[in-house]
């Protein structure tokens, strides 16, 4: 018997936090100077999402959080000057230098001399896509999006089948370097030399172990290879601390994580192992579990990536807020 709870970080806390969140949680948008334009579909999914939910309220004086909204290719100069002007119309930044804020920048802020932008990036919620520029995410208080697939939602996922391989990478899911050619010279991987989609991709992660993806690459396929129990790798040779729902879930539970500088001799040693385990089943289907969490819908659902991006600002709004000065 699989304890699925055993997935999240807290269980006990999760479920009714989760909905205290959709019956208390209320969100007021500034209003944007300029029409918005993001360079990311998951940044632009994101805010239609938030527009339309119930989250929002009109009145300021109740929400818990405060949304910036700014397009992505808003210069920095621009980006303060914004922020300057939002401190001078409304009481509600100086009330915590921003830490009751939150914005959207895929691409990241970086450390400026600007007082405004030096308050948006300490101070503030930073949400942006998986994974993160280096230098440009602070953990424990900056969340990353679940990535949003490339393709369009996958057929339903088919029951067991027996693997036909050990791994499999997906085109562009691993940086051209040693290792890759590693694995293209070993017969127990499959690598993707041009992007497949629908029954092929299907047929690629049912028929495989583990997928392998590399931090810094693309990783928009975590989701489907969960749902698929193609169980993810994570290539990477520093300490990640930008995953998605890290609030949340128990990476642990669902992934492998190996470094490169072994060689394909290491990743096989790793995997061949954890095939071994005795929990390596329950670690697929607690995949396929969290894949739930890992789906941008049009319209959101219960649980889904959306939700799961707002529960973690939900876990934020706890800030302390000082008392307006009143100046003679």
């Amino acid at each position: 018997m699989i304890d699925y709870t055993s997935l999240y970080l807290s269980p006990a806390i999760l479920f009714p936090d989760y909905q205290s969140m959709l019956i208390s949680f209320k969100i007021y948008i500034y209003t944007p100077p300029n029409a918005l334009s993001f360079s990311s579909p998951t940044e632009s999914n994101f805010f239609t999402c938030l527009q339309t939910s119930p989250f929002v309220t009109k009145n300021p004086e109740e929400a818990h959080l405060y949304f910036v909204p700014f397009s992505s290719n808003l210069s920095s100069r621009s980006v303060g000057r914004l922020i300057r002007n939002l401190r001078m119309e409304f009481p509600y930044w100086d009330r915590t230098l921003g830490a009751d804020h939150f914005y959207v920048s895929c691409a990241g802020l970086g450390y400026e001399s600007d007082r405004n932008l030096v308050e948006l990036k300490k101070n503030s919620v930073q949400i942006s896509c998986f994974p993160a520029p280096e230098g440009r995410f602070v953990p424990h208080k900056d969340i990353t999006f679940p990535p949003l697939a490339n393709i369009a939602r996958a057929p339903q996922a088919p029951g067991n089948r027996t693997a036909k391989y050990l791994g499999f990478v997906r085109y562009n899911g691993i940086k051209e370097s040693n290792l890759v050619n590693e694995l293209r010279n070993d017969p127990d991987f499959l690598i993707e030399s041009e992007p497949s989609n629908g029954t092929t991709l299907v047929g690629r992660l049912g028929s495989s172990v583990f997928c392998l993806f590399e931090h810094g690459a693309d990783v928009s396929g975590i989701g489907e290879a969960l749902r698929f129990g193609c169980v993810p790798v994570v290539v990477m040779d520093r300490p990640m601390q930008d995953l998605p729902l890290m609030d949340v879930i128990r990476w642990q539970k669902i992934a492998i994580f190996v470094g490169s500088r072994g060689g394909v001799k290491e990743v096989k040693r790793v995997l061949e192992r954890t095939c071994k385990d005795e929990e390596f089943a329950g670690r697929k289907r607690l995949g396929v579990v969290a894949s739930q969490h890992f789906v941008w819908n049009d319209t959101p659902q219960p649980c889904d990536s959306f939700h799961m991006v707002m529960y973690q600002l939900w876990l934020r709004r706890h800030t302390i807020r000082y008392a307006r000065r009143e100046f003679a």
